[in-house]
């Protein structure tokens, strides 16, 4: 909401230049009735609605909801620690449909726009929400960087540090785990919001199965980083009082890498690490054909944005002869693929800091099956849009799968610094990653 002084001259008064965003609390609510709102004669140009997490930014993110109360309506400001963003969507929507004739609330339905301010784990929820209501009309978003990595509001311009648009791709996240006899695998999960349990009517339900589905938005990872981010966010819950610092919380994360054996993995961690011991992996290409992918890394990530770990880019951009080889493209937010990038430590990971730098590319697929073998490991550690879990992993003839495919497209709010760029940018400038000695890079030159 910062403008500069030529976009305010046109307003008398930071009142007025408000009132752009302003809702009247009838509109969102039908207990409010229209006769008790200041009088609005015109729609605002920006009405919006905003969505904060308390808890992200150590102590900023209370501070911004006081903020944005005192700016706007305080019924358009809501806490997630106190609400969910689906209760408070869905009456919204439903008083927008009674209010159907009137003028105002047609054009407040028709211009409103969201903002979202946490980690990316709070923006993935609400935009998993917002899909979720399958709207003919759903509002652009934007992303306010509260959390470690930022890595959304990053990805679509708008920051990775604590305080236009494009057609971005939705992918579902579909996990089912056979039930667990007495005494093998513990089902009780903690998972991120994103992920919820289906209900039993849902089609995709089988008999025998615990069923999981939900969105997934920036990245899916499995393996060690997922076990630091587990880590990390342990730690945090446990303490909270230490983690209200941004740098701080970073600085810390890079200590557990190293407590956790990631930096050293190949000198502590033996080979059944690697995720070709844990699970059978495959990917269906852009004819719909599947095929196997072996693995030797010890972790993954199937990126839906160009933004990882706070802003670094893992997938790069092939140069010409890779595309022309490989048939890998830039990673594009709207081609309806994942680049899928492996990592063998965290002394790879550094490779990212460097100009053009990346990881080893494994694949492009629009879904991705991953199947766990009994016995391979107690637990696995995976992670969506940095919410991180432990996997209880089969045991006896037990099952657990995940799988990965698109499923649509959200309208998000870009800035003019937007690195996620759209495969219909033919203007786009490309720099395309050093490839010339991938043996600095990859682990494998057919990787």
């Amino acid at each position: 909401m910062v403008q500069s002084e030529t976009s305010m001259e046109k307003y008398n008064s930071l009142s007025d230049f408000l009132k752009k965003f302003f809702i009247p609390s009838y509109v969102l609510s039908p207990e409010d009735e229209p006769e008790a709102q200041i009088s609005c004669t015109t729609a605002p140009e920006n009405p919006i609605l905003v969505f904060i997490n308390s808890k992200s930014g150590g102590q900023l993110g209370a501070e911004l909801i006081l903020t944005y109360r005192t700016l706007l309506n305080d019924k358009q400001v809501f806490d997630l620690e106190v609400e969910t963003p689906d209760k408070v969507l869905q009456r919204i929507y439903l008083n927008l449909e009674r209010l159907k004739d009137d003028s105002l609330a047609s054009k407040i339905q028709d211009k409103l726009k969201i903002i979202v301010a946490g980690g990316d784990g709070t923006a993935g929820w609400l935009l998993g929400v917002v899909s979720d209501l399958n709207l003919s009309n759903p509002p652009p978003i934007a992303t306010v960087p509260l959390g470690t990595g930022n890595n959304l509001p990053f990805a679509f311009g708008w920051g990775k540090k604590n305080p236009g648009g494009l057609r971005w791709s939705l992918f579902w996240i579909l996990m089912r785990m056979k039930h667990p006899k007495e005494g093998s695998c513990d089902i009780t999960l903690k998972l991120p919001h994103s992920l919820p349990r289906i209900f039993p009517s849902d089609q995709e339900n089988m008999e025998g199965y615990h069923t999981y589905r939900g969105g997934f938005w920036n990245y899916f990872s499995l393996g060690m980083d997922a076990q630091v981010s587990y880590a990390f966010h342990s730690q945090r819950k446990l303490h909270p009082e230490r983690f209200k610092n941004q740098l701080v919380n970073q600085s810390t994360y890079l200590k557990l890498s190293c407590t956790q054996g990631w930096f050293f993995a190949s000198l502590f961690h033996p080979s059944s690490q690697n995720i070709a011991k844990l699970a059978k992996i495959q990917i269906c290409d852009r004819n719909g054909q599947w095929n196997d992918l072996h693995i030797p890394q010890r972790s993954i990530v199937c990126l839906n944005l160009p933004s990882f770990s706070g802003g670094l880019n893992p997938w790069g951009t092939p140069n010409p002869k890779k595309q022309r080889d490989r048939s890998l493209t830039a990673p594009f937010v709207d081609d309806g693929l994942i680049e899928i990038v492996g990592f063998r430590n965290a002394w790879h990971g550094l490779v990212l800091l460097s100009p053009n730098g990346h990881g080893t590319r494994l694949a492009q697929a629009n879904r991705v099956r991953l199947e766990f073998k009994k016995g391979a490991a107690k637990h696995a550690y995976m992670r969506i849009d940095g919410e991180p879990w432990k996997q209880p992993l089969p045991s006896n003839d037990e099952t657990v799968m995940v799988e990965i495919s698109h499923h649509g497209q959200v309208n998000m709010l870009a800035t003019q610094n937007c690195r996620s760029k759209s495969m219909y940018e033919s203007s786009s400038i490309i720099r395309f990653s050093n490839d010339e000695d991938d043996s600095s890079v990859v682990e494998n030159e057919e990787f």
